[in-house]
């Protein structure tokens, strides 16, 4: 991305959604704004990310961080603060000056000066493209009661309920942790040939690593147990990047073709293993082993997240590696992680940007 343009193969890709929705080409023709997709896709005009979102298309094919450090050169319109509400689920680490945790509505603060109280995070459990279609879907939105309240309201249809929540960052943060585990859940689907123990036996473990990291991050982790699960259910189910883990388990995509697939979006389950990886691996944040009864950091009672890491990010490590970290005989009970987790003072307010 250049000065908050689309690149070339994004281009592309737009293009040809625009071109295979007779109704996205129908609304876009009414609006005299069709002429400038042809004259982009053929490199004759630039197209900025402000020019799309006010044409309705959702940003999936741009680089989130790289979007919210430019969109305030391009947010020419705005006459009084706006209300911001972010469906992004990707995060990033950040190291200095303690190990902590960034998230798309923090980028987006610190991008256009919009006071943190005036931007909402809108997540799942839910499938876009199912409530698009009017599936009965539930979503919930995060942030200041001033305006969740009423945005939940004035969002809700008889087949798309909105709660609403004021705990903004850690379902954000939610939201991305369960993208890391769907891609592994996709790797196990695809070389196991579906099957149901496989899937069930990595379910069990990627669910207690979630339990554990969430007792890191939240300090009363139980009330997000439900909305966490029933989000990571669906991704599971249906999500991209459960479906990018069995594509590349497959061989039909390679890690060289990059993050964001054509069609597909951005794969943001992908960054947000390295970023948890990275966050998790820092020895400041050292939790007791209780079996070794030493000190160790977090992501060392993580092998899901470990393999993950070692497959997608440093490539050492072909996608069967899932497997064997399922079928690993020294592989704790699950069930004793969340031992781990819930008999300790593990809250860790830093890791959230909190004192």
């Amino acid at each position: 991305m250049v000065a908050g343009s689309i690149e070339s193969h994004g281009k592309t890709q737009l293009f040809e959604v625009i071109n295979s929705r007779e109704d996205v080409l129908r609304r876009l023709i009414r609006r005299c704004a069709y002429l400038k997709y042809v004259e982009a896709r053929l490199g004759d005009r630039t197209l900025y990310a402000d020019e799309i979102l006010k044409d309705g298309f959702c940003l999936n094919m741009i680089d989130t961080p790289l979007l919210f450090e430019e969109i305030n050169k391009y947010w020419k319109e705005r006459i009084t603060v706006p209300i911001i509400i972010s469906l992004a689920k990707g995060i990033e680490a950040a190291l200095e000056p303690v190990p902590h945790i960034i998230t798309p509505t923090q980028m987006i603060n610190r991008a256009t000066g919009v006071p943190i109280e005036n931007i909402l995070y809108l997540g799942g459990p839910n499938i876009a493209s199912e409530i698009y279609n009017k599936e009965y879907a539930n979503a919930r939105i995060c942030g200041a009661e001033k305006w969740r309240i009423p945005l939940a309201k004035f969002l809700r249809q008889p087949h798309f309920i909105v709660w609403d929540n004021s705990d903004l960052v850690t379902h954000e943060v939610m939201g991305g942790l369960k993208n890391v585990y769907a891609i592994g859940a996709g790797m196990v689907a695809a070389l196991t040939n579906e099957s149901a123990t496989s899937k069930s036996v990595y379910f069990a473990h990627c669910t207690s690593e979630m339990i554990f990291i969430t007792h890191l991050l939240a300090e009363e982790p139980e009330k997000l147990a439900g909305p966490l699960l029933a989000d990571t259910y669906v991704t599971l189910l249906k999500g991209r990047n459960a479906w990018y883990g069995q594509m590349i388990a497959k061989g039909e995509l390679s890690l060289d073709m990059g993050d964001s697939i054509s069609g597909k979006g951005m794969i943001q389950g992908v960054s947000a293993v390295g970023a948890f990886y990275e966050l998790l691996s820092q020895p400041s944040l050292s939790v007791l082993h209780r079996e070794e009864n030493k000190a160790v950091a977090p992501v060392e009672l993580c092998p899901i997240l470990k393999t993950l890491y070692k497959i997608l990010i440093r490539r050492e490590q072909k996608p069967q590696a899932i497997l064997q970290a399922l079928r690993d005989e020294t592989l704790n009970d699950p069930r004793d992680r969340i031992e781990i987790a819930q008999t300790h003072a593990f809250y860790r307010p830093s890791l959230l940007g909190q004192p």
